[in-house]
């Protein structure tokens, strides 16, 4: 243990502008919660919230709540609350379905995009196994060849045939950050679409969608954005798009007119062409009430904090943790580096069980990668100094 270290930490915590926020969620003190980067902690007014939606909005007002409390309008209206976010104007996101889901429309809608000559689909070689899953099967479903290239050699794995490319912002395992700007700049120069993949990105960083120009983005909300296990995603079509989006699940709910009924289908405006079926409503207002944590919150302020506290993190554990014992594959540079910090140790799984049981919860991801999520909004620095000291112990 070191003094200075924890006077460091006192001391940082003091000068937090985004300290108060801890208060806002359901967490204890005897606690280190790090892995925000599966499952947002949960916000305190959450529960209250949805107690009203299942007593009141679907109890009493039942078939009615699509209308008087606004059920219907739900997966536009919250998207306009994640766009500012992502950097989008409004219009532009709809929530709804899985991560999965949006991904294939995304995908398979920026393929009917692109002129039919373009016969390739590139996609991030370190991508989170489902959107690799996903790319293949869209690659086969539109007679695409699908081509994987490391996220820092996308510019020269595109070219003419490239019709639309899927890249994750923030690589899962070491919390990389890619190129968005670069890449998606290279996209387009090569006459393509770029896909982005937000998970591991929105709620910890600024992510800019439409300054960057990017074409189709999804994302999850459990994340960063602490809407709850299996609360529904998100999928952004850049307005420029939309008239053209051609979503590979058109629902009754994407209809321009959904009660017509009709056999016949005719695309909503905007992004509403985005959605399917039926919303998840108990989870989509879940979410809704989740984001409240959000306002008045400078994402600026909010990566500003996570790259201290990934910062103060490293710091701690080269101070604390033996030599040898753990590797770092998070990137230092800042521009690198998302909202989490990847340690290899060989004993990974032993050791985060111990941390778990300890009070300090992080993740794995086999074989021997420790992975701890840094949540700006509820993390502070005697937290993430105590984490590191735990680590220690445990390797110790």
């Amino acid at each position: 243990m070191s003094e200075a270290l924890i006077d460091k930490a006192r001391a940082l915590d003091e000068k937090d502008e985004l300290a108060g926020h801890r208060e806002l969620f359901a967490l204890s003190d005897d606690v280190v919660y790090l892995d925000g980067n599966s499952l947002g902690a949960l916000p305190r007014h959450v529960p209250d919230r949805m107690a009203d939606v299942i007593t009141r909005q679907w109890g009493e007002l039942r078939i009615r709540s699509w209308d008087e409390s606004g059920w219907w309008t739900a997966p536009e209206r919250i998207g306009a609350r994640i766009a500012p976010l992502v950097g989008a104007a409004p219009g532009q996101v709809v929530v709804g379905d899985s991560t999965s889901v949006n991904v294939f429309k995304a995908l398979v809608g920026a393929v009917r995009l692109a002129p039919p000559e373009r016969d390739e689909v590139v996609v991030d070689a370190t991508t989170f196994p489902t959107d690799g899953y996903i790319a293949e099967s869209a690659a086969r479903l539109t007679g695409r060849r699908l081509v994987t290239a490391e996220p820092g050699d996308v510019t020269d794995a595109v070219g003419p045939r490239t019709a639309a490319v899927l890249v994750n912002h923030v690589d899962y395992r070491t919390g990389r950050l890619h190129d968005l700007p670069g890449i998606t700049g290279a996209v387009h120069r090569a006459g393509a679409l770029a896909v982005w993949d937000l998970c591991h990105s929105a709620g910890a960083l600024p992510v800019d969608l439409d300054a960057h120009g990017v074409d189709l983005a999804v994302g999850c909300t459990y994340k960063y954005l602490n809407g709850g296990p299996g609360s529904p995603a998100y999928l952004y079509v850049a307005a420029r798009h939309q008239a053209r989006f051609d979503s590979p699940l058109p629902g009754w709910n994407s209809h321009a007119d959904p009660f017509a009924m009709t056999s016949g289908y005719e695309a909503a405006a905007g992004a509403a062409r985005g959605r399917v079926g039926t919303p998840d409503i108990l989870s989509m207002l879940a979410l809704e009430a989740a984001l409240d944590v959000w306002d008045g919150v400078s994402v600026a302020a909010v990566r500003a904090k996570s790259l201290a506290l990934t910062d103060f993190f490293l710091e701690c554990v080269r101070a604390y943790v033996p030599e040898g014992r753990v590797v770092p594959v998070t990137p230092e540079a800042h521009a690198e580096r998302g909202s989490q910090v990847a340690l290899r140790c060989g004993t990974a799984p032993a050791v985060m069980e111990e941390l778990i049981d300890r009070g300090v919860v992080g993740d794995l991801r086999r074989p021997d990668v420790l992975r701890f999520g840094f949540t700006p909004l509820y993390v502070g620095f005697a937290d993430t100094e105590r984490a590191a000291r735990v680590l220690a112990e445990v390797l110790g």
